[in-house]
C-alpha cells in the first residue's frame, strides 16, 4: 500500500508513450480539444485509463481558461433555501448535471444588500466559468452585476427587468406557469365551482405574475376580493387563506400558486371545519412529492419538472460556453427553454 501511495503520479509524457502519440495530441484530447482523429482519441483514452492519469486542474485551467466550477446564486435568505423543498429539487438537478460533466458547484446566497458586493467580487475574480441564477425578484441587482462582469449566465425563471423580454442574449429556463395556471382553473370550473379564489406568489416575481395571468385568462372578471398575495411559504399560505375566508366566506375553490402555500391553506380550512373538496376544492402548483403526497387530503396540483429544469439550466450554460469558446457568437443564437406542465389529480379537487 505504501508503495502505491508514494508512486509517482502519471504524466502527460507517460500517457503519450503508452498511446504511441505526441504529448501535444494527449494534451488536446485531455483538454477537450478538436482536430484529433478518432482512432488516436481512443488510444489516448485507453492509455489514460490504464495508467490512472488525472489531469492537473491548475495546469488545465491555464490551457483551457476554464476553472471547472459554476456558481449557483439563489436570491433568497439561507433560512428559505434550506427549508423549501423547491430549492432542494432544483439544486439536486443542477448538482447531478454538473457532476456528470465533472464540474464543481459553488453555492452563493443573497440575503441582504451587502451580499451583492461579495457576490460581485467573487464572480469578477475568475473563480467560476459561469453562473446560474434563480428566484430573482424585481429590482434585483444580480442581472446587472453578471452583465457588467460579462460572465456567461443562465436564469431560472423568465427575467422580468425592462428590455429582457426581447433580448435573445438573455438565456433562461422556465416552466409554462401561465398555461399550468389555466389548466388548474379550467379543472376547477369543470367541477362546477363558481367562486374560485387564488393565492398568488410574491408579486415581484415573474412566476407569480404568470400564474395570476393564467387565472385571469379564464376568470377575466374575477372579484378582486378573491385574490390574495402569498409568499410561497406554508405560513404565508395559511395567512392568505384566513384572509380569503374573511373576505369571501362563500368561496368554493382556490387555486394556490405553490404546494407549500396550499398545505398552509388546507390547515386553515380544516381548522375552520370546512371539508376539502366537498366545501372548498384546492389545486396547488409544483407537485413536490414531499408536500403534495403528504397533505391531508393528498393535493391535486400542477406538476412542473423542477429537477429537470435544474439540469436544463446547466446544459444551456455549457452550450453557451462552447459557443463562446468556438467563437460562434455571430452564428445561430441559443434559445431559452420553457418546460411543459400538467395537472396531477389527487383528492383535493
Amino acid at each position: 500500500m505504501s508503495d502505491q501511495i508514494s508512486a509517482a503520479r502519471p504524466t502527460l509524457e507517460a500517457v503519450a508513450e503508452r498511446a504511441g502519440v505526441s504529448r501535444a495530441t494527449v494534451s488536446r484530447v485531455v483538454n477537450g480539444g478538436t482536430g484529433v482523429r478518432e482512432v488516436l482519441v481512443e488510444k489516448v483514452r485507453r492509455a489514460v485509463e490504464e495508467l490512472g492519469y488525472v489531469p492537473n486542474q491548475a495546469a488545465r485551467a491555464l490551457v483551457t481558461r476554464r476553472t471547472g466550477a459554476v456558481a449557483v446564486i439563489v436570491a433568497e435568505p439561507e433560512t428559505k433555501v434550506f427549508t423549501n423543498p423547491f430549492f432542494a429539487e432544483q439544486l439536486l438537478g443542477i448538482s447531478r448535471e454538473l457532476t456528470g460533466h465533472d464540474l464543481q458547484l459553488v453555492l452563493l446566497l443573497v440575503e441582504g444588500t451587502a451580499d451583492y458586493d461579495r457576490v460581485g467580487r467573487y464572480l469578477a475574480g475568475g473563480h467560476v466559468d459561469g453562473a446560474l441564477l434563480f428566484s430573482l425578484h424585481a429590482e434585483d441587482q444580480l442581472p446587472a452585476i453578471t452583465r457588467r462582469i460579462g460572465i456567461p449566465t443562465v436564469f431560472g425563471g423568465r427575467p422580468g427587468w425592462p428590455g429582457a423580454e426581447g433580448d435573445r442574449s438573455v438565456l433562461y429556463v422556465d416552466s409554462d406557469n401561465r398555461g399550468g395556471a389555466r389548466e388548474a382553473v379550467r379543472h376547477l370550473l369543470s367541477l362546477g365551482r363558481g367562486r374560485i379564489a387564488t393565492i398568488t406568489g410574491p408579486m415581484d416575481q415573474t412566476a407569480s405574475l404568470d400564474r395570476l395571468d393564467g387565472y385571469h385568462d379564464l376568470l377575466m372578471d374575477a372579484d378582486p376580493q378573491l385574490i390574495v398575495e402569498g409568499d410561497f411559504t406554508d405560513t404565508g399560505g395559511a395567512r392568505a387563506m384566513a384572509e380569503l375566508l374573511e373576505r369571501a366566506s362563500d368561496l368554493d375553490a382556490v387555486f394556490v400558486a405553490s404546494d407549500l402555500m396550499a398545505s398552509g391553506a388546507l390547515r386553515v380550512l380544516r381548522e375552520r371545519g370546512l371539508r376539502v373538496p366537498e366545501d372548498v376544492a384546492i389545486v396547488g402548483f409544483d407537485d413536490m412529492a414531499k408536500v403534495a403526497e403528504l397533505t391531508d387530503p393528498p393535493l391535486t396540483t400542477v406538476r412542473q419538472e423542477i429537477e429537470e429544469m435544474g439540469r436544463l439550466m446547466v446544459r444551456l450554460l455549457l452550450r453557451d460556453l462552447e459557443h463562446r469558446a468556438k467563437g460562434e457568437g455571430t452564428g445561430r443564437p441559443l434559445s431559452s427553454l420553457i418546460t411543459p406542465t400538467r395537472l396531477i389529480r389527487r383528492a383535493t379537487a
